[in-house]
């Protein structure tokens, strides 16, 4: 805003930076996350220790800048590929699309920091409170595709749906990590299908005889938010 001062990124630090982040990823690729250590990342990295740390305090701190940076590279990226697309089946494939093309290079990171992720009270979980900023934005996407995809949301539901279709794309992502297909093509055939399985439901929802088991659904999905 006019008057504010201006902050200034130092393109040498960010340089820096970017190669720490760079080194730490390939170290946790290819030693993986748990012995991958700071003197690592800094030798591979070219820089002191102290500078490693000057940077990032913790492995962990590397883990969430890794995140914070990824979510933020992919905005442009959702909003393109939504841009033509209509239907809520479509939408959510092209959702999720874009999350594992973007994360592809990096996906033995993700492999690596699967023990973490498999536990909402450790920090770099995509579950835990320390997340919260990266998994909110995600989560906002969910909303956004719902908006006027044409299928009539029950009232109960529309606010716990977004929550539910991140659930359904976690699952979606942790299938891919550990993928072994070439290509990882049986984890394309299980988006075009849950794609389709989930409109489907959520389509089906309204009907007066789903009241009964959107009833049970809400519950569980109350019980899942409450881990």
């Amino acid at each position: 805003m006019p008057g504010e001062a201006e902050t200034k990124v130092d393109p040498k630090s960010e340089d820096t930076r970017a190669r720490i982040l760079r080194a730490a990823l390939t170290s946790f690729r290819e030693r993986g996350f748990e012995a991958a250590t700071m003197r690592d990342i800094a030798q591979d990295a070219g820089v002191a220790l102290g500078a490693a740390y000057y940077y990032f305090p913790s492995k962990d701190a590397i883990v969430m800048d890794f995140y914070r940076r990824s979510c933020e590279e992919m905005q442009p990226k959702i909003e393109a590929a939504l841009k033509d697309v209509s239907g809520l089946e479509e939408r959510l494939r092209e959702l999720i699309r874009v999350k594992l093309t973007h994360f592809a290079p990096n996906r033995g990171v993700l492999h690596a920091l699967l023990r973490n992720g498999a536990d909402p009270n450790h920090p770099l979980s995509p579950f835990s409170p320390q997340t919260r900023e990266v998994r909110d934005i995600d989560i906002a996407w969910f909303r956004t595709i719902l908006a006027g995809c044409g299928v009539r949301i029950p009232k109960d539901l529309t606010p716990h749906l977004p929550d539910v279709l991140w659930l359904c794309q976690m699952g979606v992502i942790w299938f891919w990590v550990v993928d072994d297909s070439a290509g990882q093509a049986r984890t394309a055939r299980l988006l075009n299908l849950a794609a389709k399985c989930v409109a489907f439901m959520v389509r089906i929802s309204a009907l007066p005889l789903m009241r009964p088991l959107r009833k049970g659904a809400l519950e569980l999905v109350e019980i899942v938010k409450g881990l």
